[in-house]
């Protein structure tokens, strides 16, 4: 089975602050049920309050990061699913939970990961 990226960035998800709790509920409920059958690997959200950090293959670390990510934010998921079709489908389901459009990626199929 092949691995799917489903994400979108934070400014995405512009709905007014009175829908934000059912939003949450609905995303919650929808990764629920991708738990249950059996497809979730996991997910997240970037904390945006946290500044990237880059990391040098000596270890040296300084604060910046790659200029086209610069903007990364928001949430995420990666799901193991059985064809990109099914892909679509679950990234329908979360853009209907979070209320915006959904990036769906795949990742390239590596025997070692």
């Amino acid at each position: 089975m092949t691995k799917y990226l489903i994400s979108f960035p934070a400014p995405a998800m512009d709905i007014p602050d009175q829908d934000y709790a059912a939003a949450s509920e609905d995303s919650h409920a929808v990764i629920r049920e991708a738990k249950n059958a059996g497809v979730y690997v996991f997910g997240g959200g970037i904390n945006a309050d946290v500044e990237p950090l880059m990391v040098a293959a000596d270890g040296t670390t300084t604060n910046d990061t790659y200029p086209q990510t610069k903007e990364l934010d928001g949430g995420f998921c990666v799901l193991e699913l059985p064809s990109r079709e099914a892909a679509i489908q679950w990234a329908a389901k979360i853009a209907e939970a979070c209320r915006c459009p959904q990036e769906l990626r795949e990742f390239h199929y590596d025997p070692e990961s």
